[in-house]
C-alpha cells in the first residue's frame, strides 16, 4: 500500500549546514524600521561588536567586516596579502578547499593543491614535504580549511602551524572557519593563525550577508607591502575606520548589525567554552545514533575517526537514491529539511542521491537534535530503509550524560 502523506504543521526545522536556525532574539532585533546610519545607536554599537567578534575568534588582532558571504571573504583575505603571480599552498580535504584555491587563481595567484580526498584530514607529512621543497619561499600563504562543510572533516590547524614552523617556512597561515566559528573550538592567536575568514550564517546565527576577515600584525605587514589592493577589498580602513561608513566602504547592512549584536550577546552570555561543549555533546549524540543505524543497512558516516569529525556538520551516505528519498520524505511529511550532499560527486551522477548532510550548528539544543534523529528514523521506517536498532536510545544517553 502506498504511504499516506502527513501534512507537516507546526514549526519547520532547517537541519542543513547553514544558513542555520535563527534565534527569535536575532529575528526580533532585526525587525525594526531602517535606522539612521550617520549618528546615534547604530554607529555607537560597532566598537562593542568588533570587540565581541574578536572574543569569538580568540584574537587580539584586527577584524574587517564585509557585506559578503564566505566566498566574498575568501577573496577579500587573499586580495590583501597575495599578489598576482604569487603562490599559495592549499591542502584540500573537500569541496571548499578547492573552492578557495579557485578564488586564488581567479586573482592571478598560482594555487598548488594537495588533495587529501573527501574522507580524510590533512596529512602533515605531505604538507611538510611541499613546504620544505619550496627553498626560495615562493609560497606566500597556506590556505587551510578548519572544517570543510562538504566532507565534515575537522582539520588540526594548530598542527598545521607547527608543521610550518618545523620546516621554517615564513608563509602566512590562513584558516577558513566559515563552518566552525562558534561551533568547534578555535584559538586564532594560540594556534598561530595569521588570517582567518568566517561568515555570519552558521555558528553566529545571523541570516547570510556578512563576512569577516581577522588578521594579525604579521598579515598587516604583508598587506602594507602589497603594490595595490582595491578600495573595496582593502581591509585597513575597515579595521581602523575614522568614520562609520568605512566599516563597510559604504552603506552598512543595518539590520544584520542589529541581528549580530543579539547573536553575540547570546554567545557570550553562554560563554565560548560552554558553546563549544554544547556542540560537542550534540555532535556525539548524532554520531551515536548514526553508529546504531549503521549496524544494519548502508548508512555510513563520511569521517570514520570521531576526533576528525566536525561538531557543526555531519556528512553521511546511503545507497543511492535513498538519501534523496529520505530528504524528500522528511521535508514533505515532517517539515524537517536535511542537507544535500555537496562536492562528493557530480550532480548528474546517480550516486549524488546517496549523499546527505546534517547541520547541527549555532542555535541548537538537545530536544532539537532528538527531534531531528526521530524524524530521520521515521523516514527510514516509512521508506523501508534498512537500519539498526537503538539509535534514539543511544543519542539520549549521550545527551543525558552530557
Amino acid at each position: 500500500m502506498p504511504q499516506k502523506s502527513i501534512t507537516p504543521s507546526g514549526t519547520g526545522y532547517l537541519a542543513i549546514p547553514g544558513p542555520s536556525v535563527m534565534p527569535e532574539a536575532v529575528l526580533n532585533a532585526m525587525h525594526r524600521p531602517a535606522p539612521n546610519i550617520y549618528a546615534g545607536e547604530l554607529p555607537q554599537m560597532m566598537p562593542g561588536i568588533v570587540a565581541d567578534l574578536k572574543r569569538v575568534a580568540r584574537t587580539d588582532g584586527q577584524v574587517a567586516i564585509y557585506i559578503a558571504n564566505g566566498h566574498g571573504v575568501w577573496e577579500a583575505a587573499l586580495a590583501n596579502v597575495v599578489a598576482p603571480g604569487e603562490r599559495v599552498l592549499v591542502p584540500s580535504t573537500g569541496h571548499f578547499g578547492k573552492g578557495w584555491a579557485g578564488i586564488a587563481e581567479g586573482l592571478g595567484a598560482q594555487a598548488e593543491v594537495i588533495d587529501f580526498g573527501k574522507s580524510a584530514p590533512m596529512d602533515m607529512s605531505r604538507i611538510a614535504e611541499a613546504l620544505a621543497a619550496d627553498k626560495d619561499h615562493r609560497i606566500k600563504a597556506v590556505l587551510g580549511v578548519h572544517v570543510d562543510t562538504s566532507s565534515s572533516v575537522r582539520n588540526d590547524i594548530a598542527a598545521l602551524r607547527a608543521t610550518m614552523d618545523a620546516v621554517g617556512h615564513p608563509a602566512l597561515l590562513m584558516a577558513d572557519c566559515i563552518a566552525s566559528l562558534g561551533c568547534d573550538a578555535f584559538e586564532m592567536d594560540a594556534w598561530g593563525v595569521d588570517v582567518m575568514v568566517s561568515a555570519c550564517q552558521k555558528g553566529l546565527m545571523v541570516p547570510p550577508g556578512m563576512g569577516f576577515v581577522f588578521f594579525n600584525d604579521k598579515a598587516a605587514e604583508v598587506r602594507a607591502a602589497m603594490p595595490r589592493v582595491s578600495e573595496y577589498w582593502n581591509w585597513t580602513p575597515r579595521a581602523n575606520p575614522q568614520e562609520f561608513y568605512q566599516y563597510w566602504d559604504g552603506t552598512a547592512p543595518t539590520h544584520h548589525v542589529y541581528g549580530l549584536r543579539a547573536a553575540l550577546d547570546m554567545i557570550h552570555a553562554e560563554g565560548m567554552e560552554a558553546v563549544w561543549a554544547r556542540h560537542a555533546v550534540l555532535a556525539r549524540a548524532i554520531w551515536a545514533a548514526c553508529g546504531a543505524w549503521a549496524a544494519q543497512g548502508t548508512l555510513r558516516m563520511n569521517i570514520d575517526d570521531p576526533a576528525q569529525r566536525s561538531h557543526a556538520v555531519t556528512a553521511l551516505h546511503l545507497e543511492a537514491p535513498q538519501a534523496t528519498a529520505l530528504r524528500d520524505w522528511t521535508a514533505q511529511n515532517l517539515g524537517l529539511t536535511l542537507g544535500i550532499g555537496l562536492g562528493m560527486t557530480a550532480p548528474d551522477d546517480p550516486e549524488w542521491h546517496g549523499f546527505f548532510r546534517l547541520g547541527h550548528m549555532g542555535h541548537v539544543n538537545g530536544h532539537m537534535i532528538m527531534g531531528l534523529l526521530g524524524g530521520m528514523e521515521a523516514g527510514f521506517k516509512a521508506l523501508n530503509i534498512a537500519h539498526g536498532p537503538g539509535a534514539l536510545a543511544a543519542a539520549a544517553q549521550v545527551i543525558a550524560s552530557g
